[in-house]
């Protein structure tokens, strides 16, 4: 099997893994208890994410993501991320949207070719869990600024991995 065919099964595998009971206590991301309600926020909260970041991905190899202003309640996002030959491995669709009176982020993962990784209809959605003033943590998936002292400069990005692992994504802002 390809390399970047495992890395797509590996990546299905951890977004649409479970919850884990336990936590370490270094991990960027964070994981909400079972039945948990999610606090209040808006879409106004995040406005230090609009943007476009690159920075290192998987295996090293180049990764971006962008974010456009909210429009009706919803952010849009994109993220690629190369192979180390300079290809795409794969893309997301990232939507973080007002949900009752919280945010929730939904996405689609597609591969180099535009096939989709989920069914048609489906999608991976991660409720907020916590959010600060420059940081949301949704059930598995963080982003925050790098230095909140300095929103705008790096982003940080991470996903919890089904292993209880994380994948770190370190950005700097694109010029």
């Amino acid at each position: 099997m390809k390399l970047g065919k495992q890395m797509m099964l590996v990546m299905a595998a951890a977004l649409s893994a479970a919850p884990l009971a336990s936590e370490e206590p270094m991990m960027e991301t964070r994981v909400g208890e079972k039945g948990f309600v999610s606090p209040p926020a808006t879409i106004d909260q995040l406005d230090w994410l609009v943007g476009q970041w690159a920075g290192e991905g998987i295996q090293g190899a180049p990764a971006m993501e962008s974010w456009l202003p909210p429009v009706g309640g919803t952010m849009v996002g994109t993220f690629v991320q190369e192979t180390p030959e300079g290809a795409i491995m794969f893309t997301e669709h990232l939507y973080i949207m007002q949900e009752e009176d919280s945010l929730v982020m939904r996405l689609k993962h597609f591969n180099a070719d535009l096939t989709g990784w989920e069914e048609k209809d489906d999608m991976l959605t991660f409720r907020l869990v916590a959010i600060e003033p420059c940081a949301a943590y949704f059930n598995a998936l963080t982003l925050r600024c790098a230095d909140p002292e300095k929103p705008g400069e790096g982003l940080v990005a991470a996903v919890r991995m089904q292993s209880g692992g994380e994948l770190l994504f370190r950005f700097d802002v694109m010029n």
